[in-house]
């Protein structure tokens, strides 16, 4: 029987830190990189208060994230050994739950529908490895985790690392 992995869509697959940039520039007219977000959290990533919620309370936020470099790639090899789950804590944006089924239909058409979670709390994931960029949720989790690195979790060190694709499939090889 293969283990089973369950993967985060945001800051894993999808690459919401360029996309929060690049929304951020066309909105209010100043440049970010991702080093200028280094350390900060989601809230007080960006001068602009309550940004971060707005922006993905809005109609096609999810639905135009960029993918994550070697992502698509990554995860079609991680299918031939292991269950592959894509979990995703849509509930606080429910319009995103469409969105986000769109948008893995479109970039990851290859995962099943039944391998796609929609949650609220993953603390509820069984799975034996869990790949993710927040700490709330690797915290709590049971199995292995590797945390994927992002702006928000760069001072923590209390999960295994990868910073990007290639890293994480030379972890789990």
């Amino acid at each position: 029987m293969k283990k089973s992995i369950a993967i985060d869509m945001d800051g894993v697959l999808a690459d919401v830190e360029a996309h929060f940039i690049s929304w951020y520039e066309r909105d209010y007219g100043e440049k970010f990189s991702k080093k200028d977000l280094e350390g900060k959290t989601e809230e007080n990533a960006f001068p602009e208060k309550g940004m971060v919620k707005k922006f993905a309370s809005t109609e096609n936020f999810f639905k135009t994230v960029p993918v994550m470099q070697g992502a698509v790639d990554a995860v079609k090899e991680l299918q031939a050994n292991y269950e592959i789950y894509i979990v995703s804590a849509a509930m606080e944006f429910p319009q995103s739950l469409v969105e986000k089924r769109a948008w893995l239909a479109e970039h990851f058409p290859f995962i099943h529908w039944k391998n796609i979670v929609f949650c609220g709390d993953k603390s509820i994931i069984g799975t034996d490895i869990m790949i993710d960029d927040h700490l709330k949720n690797l915290d709590y989790f049971k199995g292995e985790t590797i945390m994927f690195s992002a702006f928000h979790n760069v001072n923590f060190n209390n999960h295994q690392r990868a910073d990007n694709w290639q890293e994480v499939l030379e972890i789990l090889k």
